[in-house]
């Protein structure tokens, strides 16, 4: 298996960390050590548990950490849409980030598959 910055799955989820990234610097003041904090912690968990997963020795372990990827993603896209009802961010804004999202999710859940067949 190439190394984890050749994986599809952390590229996109390094995108989708500087997207966050960049939506969060549109938060009030006031939301720097809350909301937009902790949307940075989960977008950054994404790739972090990628890579972590993928240096691990056993495909056990990798997919143990993908789901824990998964986990991160969820609540990203949680604070995502808070972030919306909050009008913080316009739906606009959010939903690039949402469709990648998504697709990072079934990229996730494609890898762990093919790492329970081999």
């Amino acid at each position: 298996m190439a190394g984890y910055r050749d994986l599809k799955v952390w590229q996109a989820s390094m995108r989708l960390a500087g997207d966050v990234y960049r939506l969060s610097a549109q938060f009030p003041k006031h939301e720097t050590y809350g909301l937009a904090s902790q949307l940075q912690r989960s977008a950054v968990s994404l790739p972090s548990n990628i890579a972590e997963g993928h240096g691990r020795n056993s495909s056990k372990e990798f997919n143990h950490f993908l789901g824990i990827a998964l986990g991160s993603l969820a609540e990203l896209e949680t604070q995502l849409i808070l972030a919306q009802h909050l009008n913080y961010l316009t739906e606009e804004a959010i939903n690039p980030a949402l469709q990648n999202s998504d697709e990072i999710g079934k990229m996730l859940k494609g890898l762990q598959k093919s790492l329970t067949t081999n």
